[in-house]
């Protein structure tokens, strides 16, 4: 039996969704989301769990994207970190 994964949904930016904040791809979970998640301990396996049809390759994805904008993300949990705090 041959094993194949489903292709990474991507990242993708869209007005009225999240604030245009990046999200994994056809969801409105957010990459400073996931990151702030990861940031506070959580493991990928929780982040899963927590996430019902998030995959390993979205999560992977989000990595990745944090780490080619990692100042935009971070700006963006700073911003969300504020709003709670309002």
């Amino acid at each position: 039996m041959i094993m194949t994964s489903k292709p990474s949904r991507g990242i993708e930016s869209r007005p009225g969704v999240c604030g245009g904040d990046p999200c994994i791809a056809g969801t409105r979970i957010t990459v400073w989301g996931l990151v702030q998640y990861r940031n506070l301990g959580a493991t990928e396996d929780e982040m899963l769990v927590s996430f019902p049809g998030l995959r390993i390759e979205d999560l992977t994805s989000a990595w990745v994207y944090y780490d080619t904008h990692q100042a935009e993300i971070d700006q963006q949990i700073q911003d969300n970190e504020h709003d709670e705090d309002e």
